[in-house]
This record gives structure tokens, sequence and C-alpha cells, in this order.
């Protein structure tokens, strides 16, 4: 505890509610106090993750969440608990003299362990996306102080992969100030070895990883969160000279700055997929002023996360915003000429789009052809137990992994989000030291179109009502996903702090009636 004389009055403990929150600034510092009986806590006033202001969060089972993105810490000691976040909260300490607060501005020193001599134990990571990342993070957080190898084929990781589809195509973002998951002296700091490689094999049997041409790595433990590849178009014509240039993935930086290249040059974006990643993609486009087509399947958007209502509200506002929407058509066959020089897309119905670029957001294969001595699903991806252990001292998380969700039944299922990537390495990184998962976690992710920014909470893969608090019409809403009375999903927009207290209850079963009762608070 440092000294009075460190110290300066914040705030009164009188004018501070119990369970409440509150922004001060302490010379010069933004700081925020949690109030707890005749207790206060004081942390950086900001989420480590992306600069949220924490006081709009959420207070719920001793816990602080996150409005933006829903990251998790303790009251109590500002460990982290979720992420996004990988780093726990800057920690400053506080004296309550009769009415006075007294905080100091010089926070407390991190208590992140480092790599010892000692420890002779090899932990491999292979992948250096959010699952890595928040694997590195949470190793040392727990405790470790073996050898942790990093391994990626692509140089400056991990980074914040989720602003390629929201800021990086409308410009808001160039791809070269993508943010990074961790502090840049993180590694160092710590002894982390990032090695940037490409991995040709990994033996789980011989617990063995190959990298090219340099010597095998032996690792005691290794987790695989390689994510997914791209899927590949089946467009009849989409490899001809004047056509594949113009065709665009998104999973990295590069991919990134080659679509913001072609892009620039162009009038009119045809994107292939209402998915995620194809509707978030055609939003930004527009905010570059490029004329938008969507081609997809299906009725509406979304509407096997969703349901048809929430996917006519999302159809919805992308028309409002003048983006073209072509449901239920898929795209047969593309090539270039005419005296514009647009690529001509041919649909099953024999209509012609012209465009001048194509942006394929039809999802992703498992990456994981390299790893021997497991067996796959039909998808690619692979079967994990609730600590994520693949086999023996083999461990998997994110796009890769099939796991068991208690709310989908017990089914087994593979969710694409970045988030869970994060948890899931998280539960990883612990059971590679022997400590096993006390509580369930929460599926989160979060979606951006037009400045409009939706979350969805948990898992739905059944439900049989649908029932809406606050007006979807205006955007401020939450509707939540019930299966027999019992809550299982849910969608917000505009409602950050509600779906906070939601996000936190729901690691528990929780009742649509007492769902309600949360979604409707103030």
């Amino acid at each position: 505890m440092a000294t009075p004389t460190n110290m300066q009055q914040a705030a009164l403990l009188s004018d501070l509610a119990d369970n409440g929150m509150k922004r001060v600034e302490v010379n010069g510092t933004p700081v925020l106090l949690i109030r707890s009986g005749n207790s206060v806590h004081a942390y950086g006033a900001d989420c480590p993750h992306a600069g949220a202001p924490l006081e709009e969060g959420a207070l719920c089972n001793g816990r602080l969440i996150c409005p933006w993105h829903k990251g998790t810490f303790e009251v109590t000691t500002g460990a982290l608990v979720e992420p996004p976040a990988l780093l726990p909260l800057t920690r400053y300490a506080v004296r309550v003299d009769q009415d006075k607060v007294l905080v100091d501005s010089t926070p407390e020193p991190s208590k992140i362990a480092t790599a010892t001599a000692a420890d002779k134990r090899t932990f491999a990571i292979v992948g250096a996306g959010a699952g890595g990342a928040a694997a590195c993070a949470a190793l040392r957080e727990a405790g470790f102080a073996g050898r942790i190898a990093l391994i990626d084929r692509e140089a400056r990781t991990p980074y914040d992969r989720t602003v390629l589809s929201k800021f990086v195509p409308s410009g808001e973002m160039s791809p070269d100030d993508l943010p990074p998951l961790l502090p840049d002296d993180f590694f160092t700091a710590h002894a982390i070895d990032v090695i940037q490689a490409e991995v040709t094999a990994l033996d789980a049997n011989a617990r063995r990883i190959d990298i090219g041409s340099a010597p095998s790595l032996h690792y005691d433990a290794a987790l695989v969160a390689t994510g997914g590849i791209p899927k590949r178009l089946s467009l009849q014509g989409s490899g001809a000279d004047g056509v594949k240039a113009r065709i665009c993935l998104l999973r990295n930086r590069a991919d990134a700055q080659r679509l913001v290249d072609v892009a620039e040059q162009g009038h009119h974006a045809l994107v292939l997929g209402a998915s995620f990643v194809g509707l978030e993609v055609a939003s930004a486009l527009r905010e570059r002023k490029l004329r938008v087509t969507v081609v997809s399947p299906g009725n509406v958007p979304f509407e096997k996360q969703f349901g048809p209502e929430l996917g006519r509200l999302f159809m919805r506002l992308h028309e409002a915003h003048g983006v073209r929407i072509r449901m239920g058509r898929h795209a047969r066959s593309v090539g270039a000429g005419g005296a514009d020089g647009a690529l001509r897309v041919t649909l099953d119905n024999n209509e012609t789009v012209p465009c001048d670029l194509i942006v394929a957001g039809i999802g992703v294969t498992p990456a994981t052809d390299f790893i021997e001595g497991i067996t796959r699903h039909d998808d690619r991806s692979i079967h994990v137990d609730a600590s994520m252990r693949a086999a023996e001292g083999l461990y998997a998380a994110g796009d890769i992994a099939r796991f068991e969700l208690p709310s989908a039944g017990g089914e087994r299922v593979r969710i694409e989000h970045w988030r869970v990537a994060q948890q899931q390495a998280r539960i990883a990184a612990y059971a590679m030291l022997g400590i096993h998962p006390k509580e369930s976690f929460v599926p989160y992710f979060w979606t951006y179109h037009f400045g409009k920014t939706f979350e969805y909470l948990g898992y739905a893969k059944h439900w049989d009502e649908t029932r809406f608090t606050g007006t979807p019409d205006t955007f401020e809403f939450i509707a939540l996903l019930g299966e027999k009375g019992k809550l299982v999903a849910a969608v917000g927009c505009n409602r950050e702090r509600q779906t906070g207290m939601l996000v936190e209850a729901m690691r528990k079963p929780l009742s649509l009636a007492d769902a309600t009762q949360i979604a409707e608070s103030p």
C-alpha cells in the first residue's frame, strides 16, 4: 500500500453509490472508482482492449463487464475473467479516511509471470491470432514460467482481425494501423519466442512440430489455434486473366490491403454471401461510396442465426443505405469484357450483374490438414473436451474446435467467433497447467453495420420463441431467443449495459422471465 503522501483525494465516499461506479481524474490519470460497502477499488477507467469507458458498463455478480465488447474483470482485484481484453485492469492503491477517498496515481506493479530457467517445459502455440494471443497472456497470468513458442506464418501478429471487415474497407483504418492484441513489448518482456514460420506438420503422438527446414520443436503441451481458410469460389471463369485479380477474400492484413487497393479503383462491388463478414464489408464499402450488390442463397440474411424477423431488420438497414440485396440467388459464372472494363457476373436466373470487384464471404474451412495422429470431423474440425483437449498434451481452440455446449443441449458445435476463440484459448492454457474451468463460458460476438453495433449472446441452434424488448425499428432493443421458457441466446442493439448483465447471468440457466426483467432494466 502506498503511503498517504503519494495519495490525493479523488472523491467523497458519501458521493459514491454502493455497488456503483464513478470516473475521476487523479493527477491527470483517468481512474474508475467502484464502491463495495465501505471499501473502494480503483482501476484504469478505460478498457485495456479498445478503450471503452468502463463506467458505462455493468456490475454483476461481483464483476465489471465492459460496455463495448463484454471484457469482464473481478471487482475486488481487477483480474481478467473474460476477453477480449487479455490483461487485467491497471490497479491503483486506495485508502478511505473518514469520508475521503484517497487514490495513488502510480499504478501498482503487474503480477504477470515470466520465464525462468527452473521450468524446463515447452508449451507451443500454433497460430498467432486471437486465440494464440489469449493463450500466451493466460499462461503467464496463471504463473507458467517455462518456454512459450508462438508460431505463425504471418508477420506482425497478433492483431485485431475484427476491424478487417468493419473499418478497413471503409477507409476509417489503414491495414498498417491494425490494433495489436497485446502491448508491443509484451512478448519480449515475458520471454515469449515468436517464430514466423510455416508449420508443415504437427505429430500429436510424438509431440513434435516440424517447421520447414528449421529443427523440429518438441513440446510438453501444445495449442492449435490456426482458425480457418476461406472457402474458394466455385464460380465458372473466376481463374481467368482479368478476373482473378479482382476477386477478394478477407482473412488477414494482406487480404485487407488488397481489397482496399482494388476498391480504390472501382465503383461497384459484388459481395457473394450475406455472412457477417460479407455484410460488414458491404456496409464498409458503402461508406467508401461504392455501389454494392449482395448475392446470397436463403430468404433473408442471418435467418439461421437470428430468425426471419431479425434477418429482415438487417436487410432493411442495408437497403436503406443503398445496398442492393439479391437473396435466394447463386452466382454461376463471371467474365471480363465490355467497353467499360467491368466484370459480368451471371446468376442462376440468368440475370447479369456488372461490377468492378467481387468480395467472397462464403465461409471458412478449419485449418487442420497439417495435424497428424488425430481424428477429424467431416468438416476438418477437431473434437475437444471441456478443457479443449483434443489428445494427450494437445489442445485446440477457435474455428477448428468442435465442442459440447451445455446451452445447445450438449450438442457438439463449432463457433466461428473471434471472442470464442479467445475464451477457449484461455481455458486451454489453464488446462495445460492442470487447472480446469470452474464455470461455463457464454459465447459472444458483435457485428457492425452502418454505425450500429449488434451484440449476440449465447448460441441458439433451436428456439421456439422470440421476445422483443425495446423498439427494433429504431435499433434500440434486445431480442430474447427462448426454448421451452429458457433463454438460449439474445441479440441486442444500443442496450450495452443490459447485455452486459445478461451475458454474465447466462453462465447459469436463465428463464425467459428473468431475462426479460434484466433486458427491461433501466
